[in-house]
């Protein structure tokens, strides 16, 4: 059951949107403030009974951060580690051995420039391939899933690490495997530095892992036994697999101290399918935060907002000024109320002209109601305002820093002149998501784009549909507009129809049932001969579903 019903809040926040051309910020409305207020402390009363400390990056284990010096080794393995409180879960992780420690899934460090030399052995019964998310590489180290590593192979990455400075992260890829390999363990995070980023950790006092905290956010389901459960049916291969329960840093309600100063959060969604509606909130009102940078590192200078979305594969860098907040009261992540547009009417016809599949009208978040919840934890339904994480406030030394003014020297978005490339998302009649009427066929290259071209895309989805995150390898690219974005949406747009996260480089673009979103790339590269890679939904099970194309570079 929702905290707050999606149908009253719905119709409660007309009035919520941007204020001038800002997106993101609420406007000051007092029937939407009468709403989010009962929402918020719905919230609020959930996180109360948080108990469970976050898992932090430390020197080993979990998380352990690694310098990427350190990195030569990796193993996939299939482990188990303590994810409910008293119960194992069988887990597979990237296990790396360095200095007599041992590392799961580690946090890579790296600074640009750095080279990634890093052998994969396959210990698991299956075909994997690690792709760095977010990195322009080459075909070859991309791991786009053309070539998979068999069980007891092993196979050499070998690149410069050239991207700015971001919190990318680093997951299977093989085709037919993707989301059972990740749901079950297989991410991790890399953080790439440059001179951008280490003036503003020097400037703001930041630390990772004390006063710089990544958050992963998942969602997961487990059986009594403390397994992780994921079956998928053919209307939940459809429409993608959503846990019942909401998992940070793999923590179920956690919370974590901080000081009266700024705090850096940076968020990765790494679900399946979920998508999350992010704000801060105490006290039965939004805490006003700034979003610093998007996948693609940092912004040119911070922009204030009180929300915003975040869908599977995106990530966002945060900045929390908790010297605003009520000192007395605990501050709570949380993800408000909204419209999933799950599949919304779901026999209608999609780009291809045909009728949508029996099981399109199902929401991939019904899968669990056919269970009962244990009491202490209600099933969190997509969309359902929900805690994710509570913030105790604890008395620390005076702290003087400001929010800085200018971030980096964010390059201009350039446009091209030509006519775009339209990419059109729907369905066919038998199951199967796809991109321009086709369902992805690794064996052929769908498009090809000449190195060093600039193109324009527009992303245009079907009005009877779902959301879809997708996801280019290879390259960086920035959104220009977004048009015919519905209700929910167009609350948190700014100029030209932009989210927050669009005002940033970003290699994730969310596109909304009947959206279209016009990008620009820039397909220059410093690699020698034709480059293959994919472009896809990184709603994982949309992309095992036929969401997703080959794409070919030429030299």
């Amino acid at each position: 059951m929702s905290i707050f019903t999606r149908r009253h809040f719905i119709g409660s926040i007309g009035a919520l949107g941007a204020a001038g051309s800002v997106p993101g910020v609420l406007a000051a409305n007092p029937r939407a403030t009468g709403a989010m207020t009962k929402e918020i402390t719905g919230i609020e009363k959930e996180a109360a009974s948080f108990a469970n400390p976050l898992r932090l990056p430390g020197s080993s284990g979990l998380f352990g951060v690694l310098p990427v010096s350190e990195f030569r080794e990796v193993q996939v393995v299939r482990s188990e580690i303590e994810v409910l409180p008293g119960r194992r879960t069988p887990f597979l992780a990237y296990v790396v051995e360095s200095g007599g420690k041992k590392f799961l899934n580690p946090a890579i460090l790296a600074r640009r420039g750095d080279e990634m030399r890093v052998r994969m052995i396959n210990r698991i019964d299956q075909p994997t391939v690690i792709h760095w998310h977010g990195l322009s590489v080459d075909s070859r180290n991309d791991g786009n899933g053309l070539k998979v590593v068999p069980p007891g192979r092993s196979m050499d990455y070998d690149f410069t690490l050239r991207d700015r400075s971001s919190m990318y992260w680093y997951h299977p890829h093989a085709h037919g495997y993707i989301p059972q390999q990740a749901y079950h363990g297989l991410a991790s995070l890399l953080f790439v530095e440059d001179d951008d980023e280490s003036a503003l950790r020097k400037e703001l006092d930041l630390a990772l892992g004390d006063t710089e905290i990544p958050l992963v956010l998942q969602d997961r389901e487990f059986d009594a036994q403390g397994r992780l459960r994921y079956a998928p049916t053919a209307a939940q291969s459809f429409g993608g697999w959503v846990g019942d329960r909401l998992l940070v840093n793999l923590t179920e309600q956690p919370f974590i101290e901080a000081g009266r100063r700024i705090v850096r959060f940076r968020i990765l969604n790494g679900s399946n399918a979920r998508n999350y509606r992010l704000a801060f909130v105490q006290g039965g009102r939004p805490l006003g935060f700034f979003l610093a940078g998007t996948d693609g590192g940092l912004l040119a200078q911070p922009l204030r907002i009180d929300q915003t979305f975040i869908a599977p594969g995106q990530r966002l860098d945060v900045l929390v000024d908790l010297r605003e907040a009520d000192p007395g009261l605990p501050v709570t992540l949380a993800s408000l109320t909204f419209d999933p547009m799950h599949n919304e009417g779901g026999h209608g016809m999609g780009h291809t002209g045909h009728a949508a599949p029996p099981m399109a009208h199902m929401g991939h978040g019904q899968h669990g109601a056919a269970r009962a919840a244990e009491p202490s934890h209600p099933m969190a339904m997509e969309g359902d305002a929900r805690a994710l994480m509570r913030i105790d406030l604890k008395p620390s030394a005076k702290y003087e820093r400001r929010m800085p003014t200018a971030l980096s020297s964010l390059p201009a978005v350039t446009a091209s002149a030509n006519p775009p490339r339209r990419m059109q998302l729907g369905h066919n009649d038998k199951g199967n998501w796809t991109i321009n009427g086709q369902v992805f066929d690794p064996k052929v290259a769908a498009l090809s784009v000449q190195r060093g071209a600039r193109e324009n895309w527009l992303i245009e989805n079907a009005e009877r549909s779902m959301p879809h995150p997708m996801h280019l390898h290879g390259f960086l690219f920035r959104v220009i507009e977004r048009l015919g974005s519905p209700a929910t949406v167009r609350e948190l747009a700014g100029a030209k129809g932009l989210l927050p996260q669009d005002l940033g480089v970003i290699d994730t673009v969310h596109v909304w049932p009947g959206e279209s979103v016009r990008i620009a790339i820039d397909f220059a590269h410093p690699h020698a001969g034709d480059q293959d890679y994919v472009f896809h939904c990184h709603t994982l099970e949309h992309a095992e579903a036929g969401m997703m194309l080959r794409y070919t570079v030429k030299a």
